[in-house]
């Protein structure tokens, strides 16, 4: 039997919302979280990205507040402040019949303006750690009747950090409280926390039969030994051609790199991380929400922030530190129904990972081969000559004319547009194809364990040197060694 919305005990005004925004079934997360949050318990939530976290908490803490008194009753505590805008969009959305006031609080944002907010009293208050520690510091944020705290990504909180940020802030709540942590992963340190200040939680974990859903086509992509990755990375752009893609990388450093090198290459690309400001990463994600922007390079920490809908692809430039990591990064494209790529570039060194994330998933993860010359040409031929039939089809056409008629008279028709063809495709040709790509027809290498031989091949090695193997060795003895041959 399907549960409702209704079913779970939420308030009427609550479902009259929900029926609003056109929300009709819960989530496995909410239909499990709802019911113990509205019964005052605490809970631990484990789920992947794109489950209904947000919700599964966001309605609960809204039927909990009362909207008479102006006081701060809910406190949800978020890793970024692009989190903490998009729970907080959330909570607007869902109260938009009710007069329940809430407040984003985060670094890089007037802190006096929150003050101020603050004073003329809210209910809800969602905020990265360290601003709330900051007006907690200065006796503006008071948690005298809190009612409710929600750890949002605990596991990434953990990451960046604030886990000593987190303890001082629960330290100054309430001990009757309810807590509620949502993690996709649970460290060790997220468990002591958990155990030390939550009350008998009642844990939630949301299983997928399969880790990443069938609609995502996932492909692995060798790297050539020798190769820097960007040189395979071009190839595959020009025959994928996303619409909109994050590519994930590991640093700040490597972010700004290869959107140096995809901007020389005419892509229409830009890149987020931690070293934006606010207002950056605002312009940042409108442009891409807009569709302005094609690709995005980002960092996982960054790349909370990005809710982008219908994502076409995400690509794997770096791999992540684990399968979970992997697994919310690609969660991204394929959602509400739609299909998405998810790609993978992996070298030599990263086969032994590859493996754990394909038993993290449960399947077996396609290998393609990266795009050789002649199949990139064949796709901007393709696109050429569809472009060459739309100008065809116009009328401006008419003004070349007498240019091609005088050029008749001393070359052929075919060799003149032949040229032009020419002159188009060479200009709109990247640099980087003009250079030697091409993929080793052999593939990717294995590394070759050689051995070396006798004393006698060794004294040859040594043969034209002042010194010897003896020379440098405290006991003269010589040592067999391993070379690894690339």
């Amino acid at each position: 039997m399907t549960t409702t919305f209704k079913e779970l005990g939420l308030s009427e005004a609550c479902l009259e919302q929900l029926e609003a925004l056109g929300f009709t079934k819960p989530t496995q997360i909410q239909q499990e979280a709802i019911p113990f949050l509205l019964e005052g318990k605490d809970i631990v939530g484990q789920s992947q990205t794109g489950t209904g976290k947000t919700a599964a908490f966001s309605l609960p803490a809204l039927d909990l507040v009362d909207p008479k008194d102006k006081s701060v009753q809910v406190l949800i505590l978020t890793p970024t402040r692009e989190l903490a805008q998009q729970v907080a969009q959330a909570i607007e959305d869902f109260s938009e019949n009710r007069k329940i006031y809430s407040l984003t609080v985060y670094g890089g944002q007037s802190i006096e303006r929150q003050i101020r907010s603050l004073r003329r009293g809210v209910q809800i208050v969602v905020g990265t750690p360290g601003r709330v520690i900051d007006l907690l510091e200065r006796k503006d944020l008071k948690l005298d009747n809190l009612r409710l705290a929600v750890l949002d990504e605990a596991d990434e909180m953990l990451s960046m950090g604030f886990i000593d940020d987190i303890k001082t802030i629960l330290r100054q709540a309430p001990k009757d409280r309810q807590t509620a942590c949502l993690s996709a992963t649970m460290p060790r340190e997220i468990r002591d926390l958990i155990d030390r200040f939550l009350q008998s939680p009642v844990t939630l974990t949301v299983k997928q039969t399969q880790a990443a859903p069938k609609r995502i086509d996932q492909h692995v992509y060798m790297v050539p030994r020798g190769w820097q990755k960007i040189k395979a990375l071009q190839p595959i752009l020009e025959i994928e051609e996303p619409e909109s893609a994050l590519i994930f990388v590991r640093t700040k450093r490597t972010a700004s790199e290869l959107t140096s090198k995809l901007l020389e290459a005419g892509h229409s690309v830009d890149e987020y991380h931690g070293n934006l400001s606010q207002v950056q990463r605002e312009r940042l994600v409108k442009r891409f929400r807009d569709g302005q922007v094609k690709l995005v390079v980002a960092t996982d920490i960054a790349a909370r922030g990005l809710d982008v809908q219908d994502l076409s692809h995400v690509i794997n430039y770096d791999l992540p530190d684990n399968a979970e990591t992997y697994i919310h990064r690609i969660g991204r494209t394929g959602r509400a129904g739609k299909t998405g790529t998810a790609i993978a570039l992996v070298q030599p060194a990263d086969r032994r990972f590859l493996k754990q994330i394909e038993r993290r998933l449960r399947q077996k993860l396609e290998t393609a081969k990266i795009p050789n010359r002649a199949q990139v040409e064949a796709k901007r031929f393709a696109k050429l000559q569809t472009t060459i039939k739309e100008t065809l089809a116009g009328e401006r056409m008419a003004s070349f004319l007498p240019l091609v008629r005088e050029l008749s008279d001393d070359y052929d028709a075919q060799a003149i547009a032949a040229a032009a063809l020419q002159m188009v495709y060479d200009k709109d040709c990247p640099n980087w194809m003009k250079g030697n790509w091409e993929v080793p027809e052999a593939g990717i290498e294995k590394p070759i364990l050689k051995k070396k031989g006798n004393r006698s091949s060794r004294k040859d090695r040594y043969s034209n040197s002042k010194s010897s193997p003896k020379d440098k060795s405290r006991g003269g003895k010589l040592r067999s060694e391993v070379i690894i041959e690339q």
